[in-house]
């Protein structure tokens, strides 16, 4: 199923991208597909060869990630309390409101909403506070997997911002920036530069191409030839000719 979500990429943060998604029987949970492709790669199957040599990965996702691009949508069209079911529409992917049916969504849509209650209908209006709030579990949540897997960090932070290594020292502000990174490829680019402060991290700055090496002189005195080489130019030279 295709649903629209914020993926890193330059052309999709104000408009989302489709990406595909997955949901398992009754909608309970939601899983991000995402496909490993080679070239000249096909599988066996039986006695027969399937083309098609993509190798896809599902993993379970928080559905919390793709709301949140319909109430920032709906937080700077309208900026009002709304029911979640009129804000959580989109007429190009009809699926869209299943992410409703997930589990614990009506519980945790706290963490990103402000909430009003009318009667017996709730109604919700984008955080941004609340959702940096959210966001900084999640970082902190990926640092604690990546240690517990033994992952190292330190140079794929380096090779991601291609910055000098004497510029960063602090291992775990490695893992902080580098789960930053993971979070910020499900969320747009403000709220990503948010949540770059309201975690404690200064942005990071590519340094100053250094200036050529000037050429060493090596002394004052000019270089003569120790030979006049000139007199090979004699006009009195020539070729014998051997008979």
């Amino acid at each position: 199923i295709f649903l629209k979500a914020y993926k890193h990429k330059p052309d999709f943060f104000s408009t989302g991208e489709a990406t595909l998604y997955l949901f398992n029987s009754g909608a309970q949970q939601l899983f991000e597909v995402k496909a490993f492709h080679e070239e000249r790669r096909s599988w066996f199957i039986g006695q027969t060869v399937q083309q098609d040599g993509r190798l896809l990965f599902v993993t379970p996702m928080d559905p919390l990630f793709l709301i949140l691009y319909y109430l920032i949508k709906a937080d700077k069209e309208q900026g009002k309390f709304q029911p979640l079911d009129q804000v959580v529409l989109d007429p190009e992917y009809p699926s869209c409101p299943l992410l409703l049916k997930c589990a614990d969504v009506k519980q945790y849509i706290q963490h990103v909403t402000e909430e009003k209650e009318i009667g017996s209908q709730k109604f919700h209006k984008y955080s941004q506070e609340k959702t940096l709030k959210w966001l900084k579990k999640k970082v902190n949540q990926t640092v604690k997997a990546l240690k517990s897997n033994n992952i190292s960090v330190g140079e794929r932070v380096l090779a991601s911002t291609f910055i000098n290594s004497k510029q960063i020292t602090d291992a775990q502000e490695d893992y902080v920036r580098y789960a930053h990174g993971l979070i910020s490829e499900y969320i747009p680019e403000d709220l990503s530069k948010e949540l770059l402060k309201y975690l404690g991290l200064p942005e990071l700055r590519s340094p100053a191409p250094e200036p050529p090496l000037k050429k060493r002189k090596l002394s004052d005195v000019p270089v003569e030839p120790g030979e006049d080489y000139t007199k090979f130019n004699s006009d009195n030279l020539k070729t014998k000719k051997v008979s």
